[in-house]
């Protein structure tokens, strides 16, 4: 087996098949972290003025209306912060969650304890369960690394319908650049791509996805342009320290950590901690623990020594892997037969990545002339 190499600066490796090292052996992942840091962040000295118009803005397009924007909970810490942020800025936030069936006890704690403290109204989407069973099957058949796709369509669909819905013209969202900008796309495509999801299921679905919550690229254009809806990363507006982060909550909403990025949910937990390292060898870990590195929230020796740490524990991984089979209603032999099955990416399938590629370069173009 060839020796992996691994960039200088953070430890991302060439278990990503795309990355490239310059000569001093520092990746692509660090430079365009670099790059998207310049494009997204604030600059600390504007930082306070960009928030307070931001928050102006906010308040004006609410005016008349009980809520003036929409966050989505997960119970996570992300999601958790940006309900205690957005309320800390006066703000009046209608908080909105799928329950895609996957939810831990942890994370209805989580959310119930969060919402009741800051006094959150809170909107709760119990999706179709056989039509999801078979939309998360129909992705372990695709063999992609990619199997949190449908849920993650599915949120952000529901974030603009309940916006839109309620007349509210801002969705306040946990994306951020300092603790998730490194990921290697053909890791994590897909969640803005129905025509991608679309075909997943097609393929290899067996029933109609007809309550699904999704939208369309005339969809997005409706959200965006007609109703002029727009996601905004907050937590790029501020000093955004997980760490301190999971403090606060802890110590001002009776929080409690779960035990991996987004292992809120047990499906995630199950699909990042089994299936993508056996099936993918595909460690996420690297790539959250790189872009903490990038943004100075922890040290390359800090990671390595992280990553010595397994996955999750070989028990408790144990018991998820057969909770999971059994609730998306495969057999032993079904899902080491998608396990062992080749692998694929999103390019196997049909996509409006194109079109999404020409758009995301209008955007920054946009950025940097502004700039």
């Amino acid at each position: 087996m060839t020796a992996r190499q691994t960039c200088t600066r953070c430890i991302m490796d060439t278990s990503d098949p795309d990355i490239v090292f310059d000569a001093a052996g520092i990746c692509n992942h660090c430079h365009r972290y670099e790059r998207v840091s310049r494009e997204r962040l604030i600059p600390v000295a504007e930082r306070r003025q960009h928030l307070e118009a931001l928050v102006a803005e906010i308040r004006r397009s609410g005016q008349g209306r009980p809520y003036d924007c929409v966050i989505g909970v997960s119970g996570g810490v992300d999601s958790t912060y940006v309900a205690w942020l957005v309320k800390d800025l006066g703000l009046r936030p209608l908080a909105v969650h799928l329950d895609n069936g996957w939810n831990s006890e942890l994370a209805v704690a989580n959310i119930e304890k969060t919402l009741k403290v800051l006094g959150i109204d809170l909107y709760t989407h119990v999706i179709d369960w056989e039509e999801f069973r078979d939309l998360q099957v129909s992705f372990l058949k695709a063999s992609t690394p990619d199997g949190e796709v449908p849920t993650d369509h599915a949120i952000f669909a529901l974030l603009y319908r309940m916006a839109a819905k309620n007349g509210i013209r801002h969705v306040i969202t946990g994306t951020n650049v300092a603790t998730e900008a490194v990921l290697p796309e053909k890791w994590g495509y897909g969640y803005f791509d129905w025509r991608y999801v679309k075909d997943v299921h097609r393929r290899f679905g067996t029933q109609r996805l007809t309550t699904y919550p999704h939208f369309s690229l005339a969809g997005l254009f409706y959200y965006v342009f007609l109703r002029r809806i727009r996601m905004v990363s907050i937590l790029n507006h501020i000093e955004y320290d997980k760490a301190q982060a999971m403090q606060l909550l802890q110590e001002k909403l009776g929080w409690v950590y779960y035990g991996g990025k987004h292992y809120e949910s047990i499906y995630t937990r199950f699909f990042q901690a089994y299936v993508l390292p056996r099936k993918f060898d595909i460690d996420k870990r690297k790539a959250h623990c790189s872009t903490l590195i990038c943004s100075g929230q922890m040290t390359r020796e800090q990671a390595l020594e992280a990553m010595q740490e397994p996955v999750f524990p070989e028990r408790a991984l144990l018991e998820d892997r057969d909770y999971s089979i059994k609730k998306l209603g495969l057999t032993n032999e079904q899902f080491e037969q998608i396990m062992a099955a080749p692998t694929q990416t999103f390019f196997d399938y049909r996509t409006s990545h194109g079109l999404f590629e020409t758009a995301k370069k209008m955007v920054n173009a946009g950025r940097r002339s502004i700039g």
